[in-house]
């Protein structure tokens, strides 16, 4: 299978090493992920089709269209879907390199797929292996990771079920936090909450759709991205970009030292990311410290088409 292989690099460290140049094929997702411990993640209706395969493009890579005529004006037509079917149809029209945009998981057809097994010792993947998504896409499972090792600057937070629902909510007292699921996609289900009402409200509706989620105290301070790049042969070990400040929040919700890029790029080094990741950090307050308080194992936010 195309995921068995340990071989996840980047656009540029494949060229390094192949005889020809890449042709690529966005995937985009098109299929529902598998409930994990009781816990869906939703996906996003059409995926995300255009972007990736544009700006490819606009960079001088050789990227096929599930549509070949499809114009810049349209977002259907530019990506393939990460179905069995879109899979094989971009092997058979020549794609070398699928670029998975899609939410992986261990029994993704990139993994399982007999019907594309033929080919698979012929492509290379751009993302993270399936089975490593699957265990960190779970925010419960990957913040619990850091603060057991201890060294990262992370705002206190809580699991909730529908067991411990009254004790964690009465124990809290101090506002506002931030309710949100474990395996959420973007701002879904993300809300600010500014009292114990308004708390309680969105951790039942929450518990509607998942049966754990997370609250964790909202930082007020300034917001940044940074995206975590893997190790290359110019870089030996995983390396940050600089941050990127993030603005046009709606009610709270969506130059710094080198402390925090070094916490990211741990993080990144502990869960063994083989592509880029993003780590959103906030200030605790205006001039206090940094804090690490969501890590992505896609490096676009998923409300955005880019």
């Amino acid at each position: 299978m195309f995921a068995s292989k340990a071989v996840r690099k980047s656009i540029q460290a494949i060229c390094a090493f192949s005889t020809k140049a890449p042709t690529v094929a966005v995937l985009h997702q098109a299929i529902d992920p598998p409930v994990i411990n009781g816990v869906t993640k939703p996906r996003k209706p059409g995926g995300f089709r255009r972007g990736h395969s544009y700006t490819l493009r606009q960079k001088g890579v050789k990227v096929i269209k599930s549509d070949p005529s499809a114009p810049v004006s349209s977002h259907v037509g530019w990506a393939f879907p990460d179905t069995e079917g879109g899979i094989y149809s971009a092997a058979q029209q020549g794609a070398t390199h699928f670029w998975a945009n899609a939410i992986l998981f261990t029994s993704h057809p990139l993994q399982t797929s007999p019907e594309v097994t033929p080919v698979a010792s012929e492509i290379y993947v751009v993302g993270q292996p399936p089975g490593l998504v699957e265990n960190f896409d779970d925010k419960a499972y990957l913040n619990d990771k850091p603060r057991e090792l201890g060294g990262y600057t992370l705002p206190k937070s809580w699991l909730v079920s529908p067991k411990n629902i009254s004790e964690i909510i009465n124990h809290i007292d101090r506002y506002p936090i931030v309710g949100k699921p474990v395996r959420g996609r973007g701002s879904h289900g993300v809300k600010v909450c500014h009292d114990k009402g308004q708390q309680q409200q969105h951790v039942q509706t929450l518990l509607r759709e998942s049966p754990l989620i997370m609250i964790e105290k909202f930082l007020s301070g300034e917001e940044a991205t940074i995206t975590v790049m893997p190790p290359a042969i110019e870089h030996p070990q995983h390396w940050s970009m600089l941050p990127v400040t993030r603005f046009n929040y709606a009610e709270g919700i969506a130059p710094y030292n080198g402390k925090v890029m070094r916490e990211c790029e741990s993080v990144a080094a502990l869960i063994g990311a083989k592509a880029p990741i993003r780590v959103d950090v906030r200030r605790f307050a205006e001039g206090s410290d940094v804090a690490l308080f969501d890590i992505n194992m896609k490096p676009v936010p998923a409300d955005q088409d880019v």
